[in-house]
């Protein structure tokens, strides 16, 4: 029985990365993976996928809508071949999978293929496609099994006509009507790219917002931007039934006055949000305590109950990010190495890959006042900025939240093109506990979206704005 240092179950960011550490930190590492491709829901269904699609999407909407604007003239129809973008997609995941791969080999990770299940605390069973099973043994054991979407307990996903995120990723044909269950990051952002290749988009959601674990500004500004690219929104609906009748998807919900509402498309995207994925994994073996909600139960230092056994990532407390996912895993590598690492959770930022972007850091206003911190605002429109301008991308704004006394920067609010990467500047400032004023004093290059950041900053400082 070969026997390692660390077995990691699951190949995601969270478990690929938290290998690499450990290996980096010198300790003998297996990695367990039951797909026949490394890199997990991230780099195979999820956040690598989707952004190829939104990228090639955007390029088709601009030929189509803004080429002309900028003097650029392309005689004939432009069209879609739906066939070649999935391709390219697919060549884009393959790519970054196969990197993966080659990190394992780098760092001299072992890595099996199978199902992987506790046999106890420190032996794990591989279960593999040939019906073979092996055995392995290791000393720690981190569980890194991710995530599955989750559905409500009515809906049928047939994976044809009503799918999830999986499937939307690899459709054969664009919807004329696609109908979207749940006004959240994943279902604006294929909401976004199937609306940009001609399929008319509705979404219905619960709450009455969207996006609504980000600040109010960000969901409200978000809204007035999707709706005048024409997406469909019904908030405040309950839907209560999904039924399919040959190629059509019927969706029954209550509006917010309890009267019955009926949608009807050819496809229904459900993405009402995520699962923990512990299927399989057999915890009872090795004595692991779970939650109520079905995440596994860990400590500050993501330890379960069973000492030498870890979680981190979807399966554990918290948002369900790779890039958590990622710092989990290295803090969990590092503490095994007898290090003290910790994770500030508080500044994860939170993404969504719409256009214009959205992207948040700290607390948002509306935690600020429930918890009745004293705070000020500062705000600056993206329209304001000669960057924006040249490129076309003047929707948005960039809030910055500060202490009302001490200046010091609470939480980082942007909507607009490329705030995806502008998030980092926020992030960083806050991880060394910058005032306003700092950000403010900083030299942002010009012409540049991050000049909305500084300019925010000065009007949070003393309302004091140099562009508006």
């Amino acid at each position: 029985m070969t026997q390692y240092d660390v077995a990691i179950i699951g190949s995601g960011p969270g478990g690929y990365v938290a290998a690499i550490r450990c290996a980096q930190l010198g300790m003998k590492t297996a990695i367990i993976e039951k797909y026949s491709t490394l890199g997990g829901t991230c780099l195979n269904v999820g956040c690598i996928p989707s952004k190829a699609l939104l990228d090639s999407s955007h390029h088709y909407e601009d030929a189509v809508k803004h080429f002309s604007d900028h003097g650029i003239e392309i005689p004939g129809e432009i069209k879609v071949n739906l066939e070649k973008m999935i391709g390219r997609k697919q060549t884009v995941v393959d790519q970054t999978c196969a990197g993966v791969k080659f990190l394992m080999d780098k760092n001299k990770i072992e890595v099996y293929e199978g199902l992987g299940s506790f046999k106890d605390a420190t032996h794990v069973n591989i279960a593999k496609k040939d019906g073979s099973t092996e055995t392995i043994e290791a000393k720690n054991i981190i569980i890194a099994t991710g995530s599955k979407p989750s559905s409500l307990p009515f809906i049928n996903i047939d994976k044809k006509r009503v799918i999830t995120s999986t499937e939307a990723l690899k459709l054969k044909e664009i919807p004329k009507h696609l109908i979207v269950i749940g006004g959240g990051v994943i279902g604006l952002e294929l909401g976004q790219v199937y609306k940009r290749l001609g399929a008319d988009v509705t979404v219905v959601e619960f709450m009455d917002r969207i996006v609504p674990g980000m600040d109010g500004a960000l969901s409200k500004e978000l809204l007035k931007v999707l709706k005048k690219q024409k997406v469909k929104f019904n908030l405040s609906h309950k839907v209560k039934s999904v039924t399919t009748n040959g190629d059509e998807v019927v969706v029954v919900a209550d509006d917010k006055k309890g009267q019955e509402v009926t949608f009807k498309g050819d496809y229904c995207l459900v993405s009402v949000g995520r699962r923990p994925y512990t299927d399989g994994l057999n915890l009872e073996a090795a004595g692991i305590t779970m939650e109520k909600n079905g995440t596994i139960a860990v400590n500050d230092h993501l330890q379960t109950n069973v000492a030498n056994v870890y979680a981190i990532g979807d399966v554990v407390r918290g948002a369900m990010l790779a890039h958590k996912a990622e710092e989990e895993g290295t803090m969990v590598a590092e503490i095994l190495a007898g290090q003290k690492p910790h994770i500030d959770y508080n500044l994860i930022p939170g993404v969504v890959y719409t256009w214009p972007e959205v992207a948040a850091v700290g607390k948002t206003e509306e935690e600020l006042k429930e918890a009745g911190v004293e705070y000020k605002t500062g705000q600056f429109p993206m329209r304001a900025l000669g960057r924006a301008r040249a490129s076309m991308d003047i929707d948005g704004f960039v809030k910055i939240l500060a202490d009302k006394t001490t200046d010091e920067v609470l939480g980082v609010h942007m909507i607009g093109a490329r705030v995806a990467d502008l998030i980092a500047e926020a992030v960083t400032a806050m991880e060394f506990r910058a005032s306003a004023e700092d950000i403010s004093r900083m030299s942002h290059a010009h012409p540049t979206y991050a000049e909305a950041v500084k300019e925010a900053a000065l009007a949070a400082t003393a309302d004091r704005a140099l562009h508006i």
